[in-house]
């Protein structure tokens, strides 16, 4: 008897789990750097390698950090949507090249219109690291005081947009004029 009930608990057990699981956002994926200081970096441009991007320079106003690549469909895909937002002038976009090749990325911008304020290049992938980058696109939110608000994996859309990081930049914005 007790060979039955055996794999029937164990069916019974992974039905549980594979049930919780149909209720998941497949792009979420949680950060640990949710509530804490964004890492710092400092990393050649890609407009200008002799002028790096430095993150401390960032602090004192929210800012969106963009990881992409030109070698990346879902960056391809998200990119319009980012030229529409970084027309709201709502937050400035800071674009964190990742392990591509300038020359392309820098054509990219030319023809495909640059959303971003300062694109940061990381060839080596160090700092994408450090943000706990799985993969690109993903898009972080920070706020003035460079406390790491909330990340998306996934290409942005607009739907994304006003329903996940404007509610969220609007309640950073609130907070630091409250202070």
């Amino acid at each position: 008897m007790l060979k039955f009930l055996l794999p029937l608990a164990v069916f019974v057990v992974l039905g549980v789990f594979l049930w919780q699981g149909l209720d998941r956002n497949p792009s979420y994926v949680p950060s640990p750097l949710i509530g804490k200081p964004a890492p710092a970096f400092k990393l050649p441009s890609l407009e200008d390698p002799a002028y790096p991007v430095d993150s401390t320079e960032l602090r004192g106003r929210p800012y969106l950090l963009n990881v992409w690549g030109t070698w990346c469909v879902g960056c391809r895909e998200e990119h319009a949507v980012l030229v529409r937002i970084a027309q709201q002038r709502v937050v400035p976009i800071i674009g964190l090249n990742w392990k591509d090749d300038r020359d392309t990325a820098r054509r990219f911008l030319v023809e495909s219109g640059n959303p971003y304020a300062v694109v940061a290049e990381d060839a080596e992938g160090r700092v994408a690291i450090d943000w706990g980058v799985y993969g690109a696109p993903e898009t972080f939110l920070v706020g003035s005081d460079g406390v790491v608000l909330f990340k998306h994996v996934a290409p942005m859309t607009l739907d994304v947009w006003e329903k996940e990081f404007v509610p969220r930049l609007a309640a950073a914005r609130d907070a630091g004029a409250t202070r």
